[in-house]
């Protein structure tokens, strides 16, 4: 999971938030936070991110051996070529193209399982995220909570409407209860996906 994933997640968690409990526009009360800084202090970050790495190495090993494979018979055919006749020509070739079809379908779908995977250990992280949210939400009377990372607009700001310290200590009050039930969190910042290795 990428940064960009994970900050359009988020953003969409604090819009939801606000848009269940918005106000009277004369009772509108606003604030903003970083959910970078907020997920960083996230219980079970730092140990479902090495989670997430472990799991990622293990596709990572299994997309470079099919790679390595690929490789060798992509090499071969180069170096048998100008020996074989028309015919062999064509369907060594063939079989080369089919090869690496193959080789794009399987990276394609180890791409797919590391998202899924990566999907599965944000989702307790982000829910207790957003839970503590709504409790500060409603607690400070906020009509929008807005999430400076996520790109939104916001060129100039109170200071005091930064509500990001304010939730990340209710996060850690409460890692004590989510260690307890829910000890697998998603990763804070997501490590680099599968990438296609190039192919001669």
């Amino acid at each position: 999971m990428r940064k960009a994933v994970i900050a359009g997640a988020f953003m969409l968690l604090v819009s939801a938030s606000a848009a269940a409990s918005a106000q009277a526009p004369a009772a509108q009360k606003f604030a903003f936070i970083n959910s970078q800084a907020i997920l960083a202090a996230a219980p079970g970050r730092v140990e479902a991110e090495a989670q997430f790495q472990k799991e990622m190495d293990v596709l990572r090993t299994q997309v470079t051996k099919l790679g390595d494979s690929l490789n060798t018979l992509q090499q071969a055919y180069q170096k048998e070529e100008v020996s074989l006749s028309p015919t062999v020509k064509e369907t060594r070739l063939k079989s080369l193209r089919e090869k690496s079809d193959d080789y794009q379908a399987r990276v394609q779908k180890l791409n797919e399982q590391a998202q899924q995977r990566e999907g599965e250990l944000m989702q307790p992280i982000l829910e207790s995220v957003r839970k503590v949210l709504d409790d500060v939400r409603a607690e400070g009377g906020y009509s929008f909570i807005f999430d400076v990372a996520a790109g939104a607009f916001i060129v100039s700001a109170d200071k005091n409407l930064d509500i990001t310290d304010r939730v990340v200590a209710r996060i850690k009050l409460s890692a004590p209860k989510a260690a307890a039930t829910k000890p697998a969190a998603g990763p804070a910042t997501a490590p680099a996906g599968l990438k296609k290795p190039p192919t001669q």
